[in-house]
């Protein structure tokens, strides 16, 4: 089955183990192949953009999901997870979901699960932040002085 993808200018996409950059004008491609990863620019991650725990297991996956030996990426995107439900276990689910996918082989579909642990990530860290406003305790303690 084909995939047809339409590139901005100066757009990267990553097709198999290559990295193409369009030119400077718009350019559609289609793609036809089987079990031929592809990531559009706005879906990949590098390690110096995967700042928080979440990302860093999204970084494990891509990196599973680009590579010919998907297995290389096994101990260290375990290792993040293990991590990542010791410390917020409410987040089993969405690891479950991208575990099951990991075993199964649809590495793209645990590429897209592991988005949502980022999501989830970003909301949790939204709901703290409203509750721990910054400055918040420093404010309390000088005005008691």
């Amino acid at each position: 089955m084909a995939l047809k993808v339409e590139l901005r200018p100066h757009e990267r996409i990553i097709v198999g183990s290559c990295v193409i950059t369009n030119t400077d004008q718009r350019a559609r491609l289609l793609i036809d192949g089987e079990n031929v990863p592809i990531l559009r620019e706005r879906d990949i991650l590098t390690p110096e953009t995967a700042d928080t725990p979440a990302k860093l297991v999204y970084l494990a996956v891509q990196l599973m999901y680009i590579s010919p030996d998907p297995q290389t990426q096994h101990g260290t995107y375990f290792n993040l997870v293990c991590d990542i439900v010791t410390a917020v276990p409410s987040a089993w689910p969405i690891i479950e979901s991208i575990n099951n996918n990991i075993m199964n082989g649809d590495l793209y579909r645990a590429l897209k699960e592991a988005r949502k642990l980022i999501s989830y990530e970003d909301k949790l860290r939204e709901q703290f932040e409203a509750t721990h406003p910054k400055g918040g305790v420093a404010a309390d303690v000088s005005s008691a002085a």
